[in-house]
């Protein structure tokens, strides 16, 4: 496990200044090639090439977010990923070595934000992680002014104050992503939207090759609130169903 103290690279923008990123990969070379880009973008960066070194250091260390690998030495990311949420919320970009939907729907289910399949960009990835941080922040502005009120819609209860939903008066545990993906279908019930009005609105992602990662989110959601309360639009997007007035 290594410590990195970061410099900024001299680019434009660079809003991961001070931000801490824990990267978690047994691959020496891509441990190196993520760190060096993340440096770049203005992150502190420390590493950590097995499971139990990762729960160690993402408890000592504090991370702001996690850029998580699967396969791992000790136990696995998707354990990793437990420990660590157990212990507090952290952001986690899971990385995954299949284009396997099991592997994505499972990561989620544990507390994955995100997720991306090798090979991938470095450019793609620092966005990821860029986005990432900033909806970590208006989840916190949220939090600090939160919108008044319940909606329910049906069996189906949003409380945005408290970002707590309910079906059937019965709590159901969603991630931030997937608490954000339902508000934002909630907000034009029946309405289709589209995976990139998705990417746009939950994500700040404009880029298509995303769209997967909507699709997955979106197979986690149906799994939590019912199936039949999200309307698949082959072609387009989806929609929220919600009962005839």
């Amino acid at each position: 496990m290594e410590q990195t103290h970061t410099t900024h690279s001299g680019v434009a923008a660079t809003p991961g200044a001070q931000r801490r990123v824990l990267v978690v990969e047994d691959d020496a070379t891509i441990v190196d090639a993520i760190s060096a880009r993340l440096r770049a973008e203005g992150f502190l960066v420390q590493t950590a090439l097995d499971g139990p070194a990762a729960v160690d250091a993402a408890e000592a260390w504090q991370p702001d977010l996690m850029v998580l690998d699967i396969m791992l030495p000790g136990f696995d990311g998707l354990e990793v990923c437990r420990r660590v949420q157990a212990q507090r919320p952290v952001p986690v970009l899971m990385l995954t070595a299949r284009d396997d939907e099991t592997d994505m729907l499972v990561g989620l289910g544990v507390g994955a934000d995100d997720y991306m399949t090798k090979p991938f960009s470095m450019r793609e990835l620092a966005a990821r992680v860029h986005v990432l941080l900033r909806r970590v922040e208006r989840a916190a502005l949220a939090a600090v002014t939160p919108r008044s009120g319940i909606l329910r819609l049906g069996e189906l209860e949003i409380d945005h104050a408290q970002r707590r939903v309910r079906v059937r008066a019965d709590d159901v545990h969603l991630t931030p992503t997937e608490f954000d993906l339902l508000v934002c279908l909630a907000n034009t019930p029946r309405a289709v939207l589209s995976r990139e009005q998705l990417l746009a609105e939950v994500w700040d992602w404009a880029d298509a090759s995303g769209t997967r990662t909507v699709d997955s989110h979106i197979k986690a959601l149906r799994r939590k609130i019912g199936a039949e309360r999200i309307r698949t639009v082959h072609g387009v997007g989806y929609a929220l169903e919600t009962p005839a007035p």
